[in-house]
């Protein structure tokens, strides 16, 4: 079984109430700047309310499926991703193991094919180690600090407990790369970033490493350097319902991390005693001829549960638990976007209360005021919007992940089902036969 994550810690001034659901659902029309409030936060609505319907308006059957697809055939995704016109695309794929004297690792295939003018040539080919994802992330948080830069899979593991050349767990991190990319692809800003251009075409990534602060932008610059002396006297309520809202919402989710990693260990646990189970009836069944064939039946029967256990639990572990990771270092990484925009208001307003202390007429603001009441702005104007993105991206993928766990339970369930089904007849028959 591949390890579980370990859940991060939440820390934020709106009431809960006002804040929209971690999980709740809308219309991508209506989001507005991703704020829209939803009155249930905490208070869910009962699963015994008479008239139940998707957020579309489609109406719920609660009454059991004919069969595991029925479920998804009564839902629709219908909030998928802007209809942009993608002229980039970037897959991450054929992992290999590399052995040398000082290092073992593994490095993955990064594939680009493009139709940009900033690209020399229209496919690329490089292959990358988790580090040089690593310093495209660092790259990216340093020269685009006013936007939301995606999580990676955390590094470290817990030795004895991961393997990290497992083919599982390199599989788990090959699809976090790869999807690490595609955010970025898809971002507007950040596509467009000249470390990301650098990653994806450069055969020797190690020379533009030792570049360090060279191609730094001077936004990045300007708030690298800002101090800590600064203290903001009130976030924007905005801002402060974002606050709010990542907060609630990575708490959430660290609950529901760590039960569902219990519900796992408890299924393997479960999935131990289930192997040693069947066999047992089939020994029994070689000791009594006249028995042997309906207890071979059960053996076979526990044999089928095992392997639909197993699947589910390879299930849980390889799709649902990354998602709720991604989404807890999401939160994560957009608090960290919230401090630096509450650093460059904290120092804007520090500045504006230097000139009104001053006794001289001044015909004007000061330029370096005038620069740092930009940055703000900047700040302001690109937060929101990756907020909206980001609350767009996670409505869709908890639809899928949602849809996709709900539909393998129902499989899980049905095999059994299926399974215990099928010996009925042997144990009704056998009286007969005497």
């Amino acid at each position: 079984a591949a390890g579980a994550p370990k859940p991060l810690p939440s820390s934020g001034p709106k009431s809960l109430r006002e804040m929209p659901h971690p999980l709740a659902t809308s219309n991508s029309e209506e989001m507005g700047p991703a704020l829209t409030p939803s009155p249930d936060l905490l208070l869910p609505r009962s699963i015994a309310d008479k008239d139940l319907s998707l957020p579309n308006g489609t109406p719920v059957d609660t009454s059991s499926p004919a069969s595991s697809s029925s479920l998804l055939n009564r839902l629709q995704l219908d909030d998928d991703l802007d209809g942009e016109t993608r002229d980039l695309f970037v897959t991450v794929d054929d992992p290999k193991k590399h052995v040398c004297t000082m290092e073992t690792y593994i490095t993955y295939r990064v594939t680009t094919k493009t139709t940009r003018a900033e690209f020399d040539l229209p496919e690329y080919s490089v292959r990358r180690r988790y580090q040089d994802f690593d310093w495209l992330r660092n790259k990216l948080e340093e020269s685009q600090p006013t936007h939301l830069i995606p999580p990676l899979p955390e590094k470290f593991v817990v030795k004895g407990v991961v393997d990290r050349f497992s083919e599982e767990f390199v599989e788990t991190r090959r699809k976090a790369l790869d999807k690490f990319l595609k955010r970025i692809t898809d971002h507007p800003v950040l596509s467009f970033n000249e470390h990301f251009n650098v990653f994806l075409t450069a055969k020797d990534l190690n020379a533009y490493k030792k570049q360090g602060m060279a191609l730094l932008s001077k936004m990045g610059e300007s708030v690298k350097y800002v101090t800590g002396g600064y203290k903001l006297r009130s976030r924007p309520l905005e801002f402060a319902a974002i606050g709010e809202y990542l907060d609630t919402f990575s708490l959430k989710l660290g609950t529901i991390d760590r039960i569902a990693q219990r519900i796992i260990k408890e299924q393997l646990e479960y999935l131990v005693e289930l192997r040693e189970y069947g066999p047992v009836y089939s020994t029994w069944g070689g000791l009594e001829v006249e028995l042997s064939e309906p207890l071979e039946g059960v053996s076979a029967c526990v044999g089928n549960c095992c392997t639909a256990l197993e699947e589910l639990s390879e299930d849980m572990t390889e799709d649902f638990l990354p998602v709720l990771r991604e989404y807890i270092l999401y939160s994560e990484s957009m608090k960290n976007v919230l401090k630096k925009r509450d650093q460059v208001q904290a120092e804007y307003e520090a500045k504006l209360e230097a000139v009104a202390l001053k006794k001289e007429d001044r015909p004007k603001v000061p330029t370096d005021v005038e620069k740092c009441q930009d940055r703000v702005e900047c700040f302001n104007a690109d937060l929101k919007a990756d907020m909206e993105r980001w609350q767009n991206n996670k409505r869709q993928d908890f639809r899928q992940l949602l849809m996709g766990m709900a539909d393998k339970n129902i499989q899980y369930y049905e095999k059994c089902l299926t399974a215990w089904e099928s010996i009925i007849p042997l144990l009704q028959d056998k009286p007969e036969t005497k």
